[in-house]
């Protein structure tokens, strides 16, 4: 039988995390631009349980933003300073001071993010020009490897929606840029996520059994080229 579903962060009722999610107010805007794939099929995404955490954040669907309103509207904002969280030769480094208050000139910072597999963030940002045009924000992260022990990781760099958020907004917070008000908080409830669905399938009466012991990130090998491997990679 279905279970009845919290539409809000799509958990099933009675393991809501809505009630326990503290949402934290700050100076930058986070979009989360959300792959069809990840919308439909990722009901317990990270991406999610980050916006419901994030009072200044929002989630649009698509694949192609070219024509959608409100991103198009955000982007054209001059009170704004929309930038792209996506690594590359260009992009600035935010934990080294790449990005400065001279440069916002009183806009405020509105930070996009893909929420998808890393081979779908690359299709939407193919696909959406305008994305392309914006300038790229980086970050050091405190460690390269994700901390996703339930979901392998392509290749070192890759990390969670949730986890670049929270590096992010470190190095924002470092550089004088935003306030991180509780840093503990989504990495926490990363950690409550993963240990109820490990203790699901380390329960033989549950559907999605696990026999063998998930391996701790670090002692895995990447596996570049597996079809479907997440996540969207946001370190050089």
């Amino acid at each position: 039988m279905s279970r009845e579903t919290c539409y809000r962060c799509f958990w099933p009722k009675p393991l809501c995390w809505c009630p326990s999610i503290e949402p934290m107010g700050t100076r930058t805007r986070f979009v989360f631009l959300m792959h069809p794939k990840e919308f439909k099929e990722e009901k317990a995404g990270t991406g999610r349980l980050t916006h419901l955490s994030l009072t200044d954040s929002e989630i649009h669907m698509g694949v192609s933003f070219e024509d959608h309103e409100v991103v198009q509207g955000l982007l054209s904002d001059p009170r704004l300073y929309p930038v792209l969280l996506y690594p590359g030769s260009t992009a600035k480094n935010l934990s080294t001071g790449g990005l400065t208050e001279e440069e916002l000139a009183g806009r405020r910072l509105v930070v996009f993010l893909l929420d998808a597999t890393w081979a779908c963030a690359r299709k939407m940002l193919r696909l959406s020009p305008s994305l392309q045009r914006l300038p790229r924000v980086m970050f050091t992260a405190e460690t390269a490897v994700s901390r996703y022990v339930i979901k392998q990781q392509p290749q070192v760099g890759c990390l969670s929606t949730l986890e670049a958020t929270h590096e992010l907004l470190l190095a924002l917070d470092r550089s004088g840029l935003d306030h991180y008000p509780r840093p503990d908080q989504l990495l926490s409830m990363f950690q409550r996520m993963q240990e109820f669905q490990i203790r699901c399938a380390s329960d033989p009466s549950r559907q999605g059994y696990r026999r063998s012991a998930y391996r701790p990130p670090a002692e895995r090998r990447p596996v570049s080229g597996r079809s479907g491997e997440r996540r969207t990679r946001y370190l050089p």
